[in-house]
């Protein structure tokens, strides 16, 4: 594949990745040095980037424009939620050495759509599509804390709250209760109510306008992640991940 080896379009982009969070701007100097290029090849590749409008520049200084986000789009906008969450919850199971999942809400069921395990927790086989009751689960509590009052009287009005350990919350006053908590604070925390065992925390997606349309999870089990652990620990990286994730999919959806 070598003779087919585009130099220029290789050192051009070499030039875009010059410029990162620690060196916004840069001068002609320093773009030569960064990508070993000559002072005269490095001007020739800015000055057509400050053409095409993906680079700016005010004589000396040189920086990246917003339209140089292009060309991240075309990829971005053809990616669904689980193609845009899959590599952050890599990272973030890499970080924590927990499991991750992301999961939507289904009539009265959460579903899985996205899943990086660690260690197996619980008994059943967690897979790609796996149900589970929205009720007694950290994902669908989020995901249910993020319906309207209209959606929440629907889905209690039909949702068999059934118990699945002897920790579950079956009572619809005490779980509206529990859902306003989550809606004010932001996330999940059940412990051992759908698996003796399991201990889960989860955070809501949203979407460009603000509405939840996923959640994602870290679970763990009971006897090496206390609930305190959980909110020290496991909280603030779980919320650091779905912050990428849903930079990513508001990028998809533009």
């Amino acid at each position: 594949m070598a003779e087919e080896f585009v130099q220029s379009l290789a050192r051009g982009l070499a030039v875009i990745r010059a410029f990162d969070g620690s060196s916004p701007e840069l001068t002609l100097s320093e773009v030569a040095k960064k990508t070993e290029l000559t002072r005269a090849a490095a001007r020739r590749f800015l000055l057509t980037l400050v053409d095409l409008g993906y680079v700016r520049t005010d004589g000396r200084l040189f920086s990246l424009s917003p339209r140089v986000l292009e060309l991240g789009y075309a990829y971005l906008s053809n990616l669904s939620l689980p193609d845009v969450a899959f590599p952050h919850l890599e990272q973030l199971v890499s970080e924590v050495h927990e499991s991750a999942s992301v999961s939507v809400l289904d009539d009265t069921d959460i579903i899985y759509v996205a899943r990086v395990p660690t260690t197996r927790i619980m008994r059943v086989t967690i897979a790609i599509g796996t149900r589970f009751p929205a009720h007694c689960t950290s994902m669908g509590r989020v995901l249910l804390a993020g319906l309207s009052p209209c959606d929440l009287d629907a889905y209690f009005a039909k949702a068999d709250l059934v118990r699945m350990t002897d920790r579950t919350l079956t009572s619809e006053e005490e779980l509206r209760a529990v859902l306003a908590e989550v809606r004010e604070q932001g996330y999940a925390l059940v412990d051992q109510e759908l698996e003796d065992g399991l201990r889960s925390l989860a955070v809501p997606v949203r979407d460009r306008a603000g509405r939840v349309v996923a959640a994602v999870n870290l679970s763990s089990h009971a006897s090496r992640t206390s609930l305190e652990s959980a909110r020290r620990d496991l909280l603030p990286p779980l919320r650091a991940g779905v912050a990428k994730i849903e930079t990513d999919l508001h990028a998809t959806q533009r």
